[in-house]
C-alpha cells in the first residue's frame, strides 16, 4: 500500500507543478487554447495518443473485445495506430493546421461556421459537441473504478472527486499547454507501464507461448462459431463483420471527434508535423496493440468474479480481475497508467467543450463583444462547470446517460468528419451537404439507441461515419455552390508553407 500511495502522491506532484509552469503560457484566448499554434512535434504526438486512448480503451473495450474476439482483437489497436492515427495525421494534418490558422479558427465549430460562412452550421455544430461530450466526458472516469477498488479499498467517488478536482486545477491554470507537457509525461508513462503489465499477465500463464496453447483450446460460445477450437487464436477471430465495425469506428472515428482535431491547430511547423506523424504512429501502434492484446487473454483469467447475478460478463471486470494477483509495485503502475490515460482524455474534453461553447455559442451568438480578459474568465468557469457535470453523470449514471456515453464517439464523428475531411481538400462542398451530414450522423446513432434497428451501437456509429462520407459529395452535386470568389479567398492558404511560430 505504501508503494501504491507514494507512486500517486509523485504523480499528482508532478501534474500540478507542470499548472503552476505553465501559466506563462496562458495569457490569452490563443494561448489557452492553442497553445499560441508552437507546440513542438513531441508534445503534439503524445497529446493526440493520450486523448485518444483513456481507461475506456484499456478497461473497458480490452476486456470487452478481447472477450468477444480473442487474439484478433489485436487487430482494432493496429487499425488505430495507421488508421487513426497514421491516416489521419498524413490526411488532416497539414491541411487543418493551415487552413484553421488562415481563418483564425480555435475549435472545430468554429472552423466550420468560417469555411461554410454559416453562423447556423457554427451553432449547430457547438450544440452538437455540448450535448456528445459531455456524457463522453463522464464516460473517462468509469474505467478507474474496479481498478481503485481492487488496489486500495476505498470507494469510487474518492477517486472521481481527487481526479476531477487535479485535472480542473492544472488545466485552469496552464491551459493547452499544461496539457501538452502533462501528455507527454502521462504518454510516457503508458509505455512503459503497458509493455510491463504485458509481460507480468502473460508470465502468470506461464509466458506467450503456453498462454496462446491454452487459448487455442478454448471452444466458442459466439453464435457464428459456436463450438469450435482455435477461433480465439486465429486471425481474424470468431466474427470478422463485428470486428471490422470497431476497427471502423475506433479508427475512423478519431477524424471527426473536435478534441482530437484540435491537435493539428496547435502544432508549429510543417516539419513538426511530418515528425509528429512517425511518433503519434508508434505511440498508438504499442498503446492500443498493447492493449487489445492483453485483452485477448481475459478468457484464461475466465472466474466468477467477471459474471453479474444474472450471469452475463461484466466487460469492466475482466481486465482487473487479470491484474488483481499481480505484485503491488505493479499494480501502482497499473494505476498510474490508468490515471494517465484517464486524466489526459478527461483534460482534452472539458478544454474542448469549454472553448466550444465559450467562443462558438457565447462569444459567437450571445455577448458578441468579450474581451480577452472575459472569454478566459468564461472558459475558466465553463471548466468547472464541465467537470462538475460529467463527475454528477459518472458517480450516479442514469440509464439514458450510460446508452448516450455509447453512441458520443459515433455521432460525434457521424456528424463531423465528412464535412471536415472534404472541406479541406474540395472546393464544391455545399452548406447543405454539412447540414445534411450533422442529421445523417446524429440522427443514425440516436434513433438507433431508441428503435434498435442496428444491432451494435459500434455498427450504428461505423455506419454513420460511412453514410457521411457518402451523403456530402451527393448533396453538394445536387445542391448549389458556394460564393467562388469566397471559397477560393479561404483555399489560397494552401499555397504556403506553413511556418513556424519562431520563424514568424
Amino acid at each position: 500500500m505504501v508503494i501504491k500511495i507514494v507512486f500517486l502522491i509523485c504523480f499528482f506532484a508532478i501534474m500540478l507543478g507542470i499548472g503552476i509552469f505553465a501559466r506563462k503560457h496562458a495569457r490569452n484566448v490563443g494561448d489557452f487554447v492553442l497553445g499560441g499554434r508552437a507546440v513542438g512535434p513531441w508534445l503534439t504526438a503524445f497529446a493526440y495518443g493520450t486523448s485518444y486512448f483513456s481507461a475506456v480503451v484499456f478497461v473497458g473495450y480490452a476486456g470487452q473485445f478481447g472477450w468477444k474476439y480473442g487474439i484478433s482483437a489485436t487487430w482494432i489497436g493496429i487499425g488505430n495506430a495507421f488508421i487513426g492515427s497514421l491516416l489521419a495525421w498524413v490526411v488532416l494534418g497539414r491541411r487543418t493546421r493551415v487552413m484553421t490558422n488562415h481563418l483564425k479558427s480555435a475549435t472545430m465549430p468554429d472552423f466550420f461556421g468560417s469555411r461554410f460562412d454559416s453562423k447556423g452550421i457554427k451553432i449547430a455544430a457547438s450544440a452538437i459537441s455540448f450535448i456528445f461530450l459531455v456524457p463522453y466526458t463522464a464516460s473517462v472516469y468509469n474505467g478507474l473504478s474496479r481498478l481503485f477498488e481492487m488496489a486500495f479499498n476505498i470507494p469510487y467517488w474518492v477517486c472521481v472527486l481527487s481526479m476531477a478536482a487535479l485535472t480542473g486545477v492544472y488545466v485552469i491554470m496552464g491551459g493547452y499547454m499544461a496539457t501538452a507537457i502533462n501528455d507527454f509525461i502521462q504518454g510516457i508513462i503508458m509505455l512503459f507501464g503497458i509493455i510491463a503489465i504485458i509481460g507480468a499477465v502473460l508470465s502468470q500463464q506461464g509466458g506467450f507461448l503456453a498462454a496462446f496453447g491454452k487459448l487455442a483450446e478454448l471452444e466458442s460460445d459466439i453464435p457464428v462459431t459456436l463450438g469450435q477450437q482455435g477461433v480465439f487464436t486465429s486471425i481474424l477471430g470468431p466474427d470478422p463483420i463485428n470486428l471490422l465495425g470497431v476497427v471502423v469506428l475506433t479508427s475512423l472515428g478519431t477524424w471527426g471527434l473536435p478534441q482530437m482535431v484540435h491537435k493539428f491547430y496547435t502544432i508549429d511547423s510543417e516539419k513538426s508535423i511530418k515528425t509528429g506523424t512517425i511518433i503519434s504512429t508508434i505511440f498508438a501502434l504499442v498503446i492500443a496493440g498493447g492493449s487489445y492484446f492483453l485483452g485477448g487473454f481475459g478468457r484464461l483469467f475466465d472466474n466468477q468474479a467477471i459474471y453479474n447475478e444474472q450471469g452475463g460478463v461484466i466487460y469492466d471486470a475482466i481486465v482487473p480481475h487479470m491484474l488483481h494477483s499481480l505484485s503491488d509495485a505493479l499494480v501502482g503502475v497499473v494505476i498510474i497508467l490508468v490515471l494517465s490515460a484517464s486524466m489526459s482524455t478527461l483534460s482534452s474534453l472539458v478544454l474542448t467543450s469549454s472553448s466550444t461553447l465559450t467562443l462558438d455559442f457565447i462569444k459567437g451568438f450571445i455577448y458578441k463583444d468579450m474581451n480577452e480578459k472575459k472569454q478566459l474568465g468564461i472558459m475558466k468557469l465553463f471548466i468547472v462547470f464541465f467537470i462538475m457535470v460529467s463527475v454528477i453523470l459518472a458517480l450516479d449514471p442514469p440509464v439514458f446517460i450510460a446508452q448516450l456515453m455509447g453512441i458520443s464517439w459515433g455521432a460525434l464523428a457521424g456528424a463531423f468528419l465528412a464535412p471536415l475531411l472534404y472541406g479541406l481538400y474540395w472546393k464544391r462542398v455545399t452548406r447543405a451537404a454539412v447540414w445534411a451530414s450533422f442529421i445523417t450522423g446524429v440522427g443514425i446513432t440516436s434513433t438507433n439507441m431508441i428503435f434498435g434497428y442496428i444491432g451494435s451501437p459500434i455498427n450504428a456509429g461505423a455506419i454513420a461515419m460511412v453514410a457521411g462520407l457518402v451523403i456530402v459529395p451527393v448533396v453538394s452535386i445536387l445542391t448549389p455552390s458556394m460564393n467562388k470568389d469566397k471559397i477560393d479567398s479561404v483555399f489560397e492558404c494552401y499555397d504556403e508553407a506553413v511556418a513556424s511560430h519562431k520563424d514568424k
